[in-house]
């Protein structure tokens, strides 16, 4: 089995930065492209940022210039760094990853739970 862990929301001021993290654990032979994803009161989910295996990063236009994507390979973890937040980024976040579990198999994409990040003076 593999699972995503994501520790790391909390209560920021607006202006603030949290940086969140995302682990992949189990049995598996390589973790690829990793993302956020966020899901904010009374709206769908929403694509944040996405990192390739490469190091290729892609983000929402709403948080260009404030989020940063990373990611250690080392640790099969993805990283977001958060900061000059506002209001309307209070959501859960939600990072996923596409495994390959065996050599040579198509990645199967996995969710974390969602940790929850709140905005708020």
């Amino acid at each position: 089995q593999v699972q995503l862990v994501e520790p790391g929301g909390g209560l920021v001021q607006p202006g603030g930065s949290l940086r969140l993290a995302c682990a992949a654990s189990g049995s598996f032979f390589r973790v690829n492209d990793m993302g956020w994803y966020r899901q904010a009161p009374g709206k769908e989910r929403e694509f944040v940022a996405s990192i390739t295996s490469g190091g290729f990063t892609t983000y929402r236009i709403s948080v260009k210039g404030r989020f940063t994507i990373s990611r250690d390979n080392a640790k099969d973890t993805v990283y977001l760094q958060m900061n000059s937040l506002k209001a309307e980024d209070t959501a859960v976040y939600m990072c996923n990853a596409d495994i390959t579990v065996r050599m040579g198999d198509y990645a199967m994409r996995s969710w974390g739970k969602g940790t929850l990040v709140t905005i708020s003076s």
